[in-house]
C-alpha cells in the first residue's frame, strides 16, 4: 500500500483485478509467469491478495462465488474523484451499476459497473491506495466494442476527450493526455467476450512471456493483437495481452 497516493485524472486505467473460481491456481500461474509476489489486499475484499513486481503493486487477485459456469475475467479499474458522483452518471448515461459504491476500508472507494456497450469495468476512489505502480507492468488499456457511440458515454462520466484516428480507434485523453484507447471492430467482436476492456501486462520479451504461459498452462486468444502483441487466456479462460516494454 501507499502511504499518500498521487490521485490520477479520471478515467485513466488505475488497477486491474481478477476474481477466478481458483485463486491459489491464479496466483501460482502469474507467480511463474510474471514473477508476482502477494501480500494480504483490504480486509473487506477477503482473501484477496494484491499482487507485487519489485515491491510494487501490479494487480489483484481474488475468488469469485462457487459458480463452476461463471466467466473469469480481468476487469479494469478506472480512477475518479468521487465515485459516488460516478455512479450516478454511469446511470444517467445508460449505463449499469452492479455493485457499490462500497467503502474498502482506507484505501478507498469502489464501484463495479457496466457501459451500454455491455462491457465491465471498474470505478476506484483512492484513500491511501491509488493502484498499479510497478513500472510498465500494466500498458494502455483498450476497450474493444462494436460501434463508437460508447465514447459519448466515457466522456460524460469521466470529463475525457476523444480524438478519433480515423481506422476505428479513438484515444481517450485526460488533460491532453492519452490515457485508453477505444477501438471499434465491428463485425470481428468476438462473439464469446462480447464488448470488454482489454488488460495487457508489458513484459521484455513477449515471445518468450508467451512461450512461458503457454507452457503453463495458458492457450492463445480468440482475438488476435497486433504483433508483436499477443492475446492469451490463462488456465480458466482469462484473456490477457502480452505487449513489449517500452
Amino acid at each position: 500500500m501507499t502511504d499518500v497516493p498521487s490521485r490520477r485524472p479520471p478515467g485513466t486505467p488505475c488497477w486491474v483485478s481478477l476474481m477466478a473460481h481458483r485463486a491459489d491456481r491464479a496466483r501460482d500461474f502469474y507467480g511463474a509467469l510474471f514473477g508476482w509476489e502477494y501480500v494480504p489486499g483490504p480486509e473487506q475484499l477477503g482473501a484477496y491478495v494484491l499482487a507485487e513486481l519489485d515491491g510494487r503493486p501490479v494487480a489483484g487477485i481474488g475468488e469469485g462465488p462457487p459458480a463452476p459456469h461463471r466467466p473469469v475475467a480481468w476487469t479494469t479499474m478506472l480512477a475518479t474523484d468521487d465515485v459516488d458522483r460516478a455512479a450516478e452518471l454511469v446511470r444517467e448515461c445508460g449505463g449499469t451499476v452492479g455493485v457499490g459504491p462500497l467503502q474498502v476500508g482506507p484505501e478507498g472507494r469502489l464501484a463495479l459497473a457496466v457501459d451500454p456497450s455491455g462491457a465491465v469495468f471498474g470505478i476506484w476512489e483512492a484513500g491511501t491506495f491509488g493502484g498499479a505502480e510497478a513500472a510498465g507492468a500494466l500498458a494502455l488499456s483498450e476497450l474493444v466494442t462494436r460501434g463508437a457511440g460508447v465514447v459519448g458515454f466515457y466522456e460524460a462520466v469521466f470529463g475525457l476527450d476523444a480524438v478519433a484516428d480515423g481506422a476505428g480507434r479513438f484515444l481517450l485523453r485526460a488533460g491532453g493526455r492519452p490515457v485508453a484507447v477505444v477501438r471499434d471492430v465491428g463485425s470481428r467482436l468476438p462473439r464469446d467476450r462480447g464488448a470488454h476492456w482489454t488488460t495487457a501486462f508489458a513484459v521484455r520479451d513477449v515471445s518468450f512471456a508467451a512461450d512461458r504461459a503457454l507452457a503453463l498452462g495458458a492457450a492463445l486468444g480468440s482475438a488476435a493483437a497486433s504483433p508483436p502483441a499477443v492475446t492469451l487466456t490463462d488456465p480458466e479462460g482469462a484473456a490477457f495481452t502480452l505487449v513489449p516494454l517500452t
